[in-house]
């Protein structure tokens, strides 16, 4: 939609794909999340109501049949990267007990993208808050990757389980959910750089969040046809929130 903001991978993949411009969402991320994953709507599962806070014992009912677990039956290897925050609170609720092979990202939401770091109040409105690393490989925290920026992290995460996937074994489903362009506006300062131009500084911010993430899927694409596995995949790009103007910026994704 000639945005100031360059996204020439993401171009490059709707202007040889299908394109929905009419595409409705949640307005926030864990109802539209449960849907994609439940085939539910969200009023179905209990999720209708908001996010799932960090101490919050709530997801995404154990009996109900999610995406990956189907997969699995249909033989497909499955594999979660990025956000899952559907379900926590109890080890049956995260991601390698609901049908994932492997997980790598975090649990919650709104991470800081070089610390991992995820501080929050439940209820919002007290004064009681949680504070700590939100990062995971599979059930086990990640305390070694601090500083690296998140959006690279899950690239390459993503990139490597592409490059040792043997088709010969099966197919391949990849549930890569990026933290960006989700709040807090944070990017490397080389992905911001090219829009100094811009005079609101969260602009210029989120311009460059969104940089970091268009290089992230040019990776995952290059993967893919190096791997010769281009021709035999149905790439879905979709965003689990509608955008909206706070005073920090624009969020969405």
């Amino acid at each position: 939609h000639d945005s100031e903001i360059k996204t020439p991978v993401l171009d490059e993949l709707a202007g040889s794909g299908v394109k929905l411009e009419n595409y409705y969402v949640q307005p926030i991320c864990t109802p539209t999340r449960s849907q994609l994953l439940s085939g539910r709507y969200q009023i179905h599962t209990g999720l209708q109501c908001g996010i799932i806070w960090a101490p919050q014992p709530s997801g995404i009912p154990l009996d109900d049949v999610l995406l990956p677990e189907k997969m699995k039956e249909a033989g497909y290897s499955t594999h979660a990267i990025g956000k899952w925050h559907v379900g926590f609170y109890q080890p049956a609720y995260v991601p390698t007990r609901r049908g994932f092979d492997s997980f790598y990202g975090y649990l919650t939401g709104s991470e800081d993208y070089f610390t991992h770091v995820r501080g929050t109040g439940y209820p919002y409105w007290t004064q009681k808050h949680w504070h700590g690393v939100d990062f995971h490989r599979n059930e086990e925290v990640v305390t070694n990757e601090g500083g690296l920026y998140s959006t690279h992290l899950f690239a390459q995460e993503a990139v490597d389980i592409i490059t040792a996937h043997n088709s010969s074994k099966g197919p391949l489903f990849m549930y890569l959910a990026f933290q960006a362009v989700h709040a807090p506006l944070e990017a490397p300062d080389s992905y911001v750089a090219p829009y100094m131009n811009m005079t609101d500084k969260s602009r210029r911010m989120y311009a460059g969040m969104v940089s970091a993430m268009d290089e992230g899927v040019g990776n995952v694409t290059k993967a893919l046809a190096a791997n010769g596995m281009t021709n035999n995949t149905l790439i879905v790009l979709a965003q689990t929130m509608e955008a909206r103007f706070t005073r920090v910026g624009i969020i969405g994704h």
